[in-house]
């Protein structure tokens, strides 16, 4: 899927195919967590771990499997 250890919400968007609001809602679902790399008063710099998207693809995947 990837290499890089994090990843911003638009290219996970991007590699699974869906909106930007959907990873949002993964995000705010605890289905995928974040990395918050933000200094002093920027604002958000969000990062998902790669091996997340991986396990959310994953558990996806099994889940659909019993559908």
């Amino acid at each position: 899927m990837c290499e890089k250890p994090a990843l911003c919400p638009p290219h996970v968007a991007q590699i699974l195919d869906i909106s930007r609001r959907s990873v949002y809602r993964y995000i705010s679902s605890g289905e995928l967590s974040v990395v918050d790399l933000r200094t002093g008063n920027e604002r958000s710099r969000v990062r998902i771990p790669s091996r997340d998207v991986h396990e959310l693809v994953r558990r996806r995947t099994a889940a659909s499997l019993w559908r």
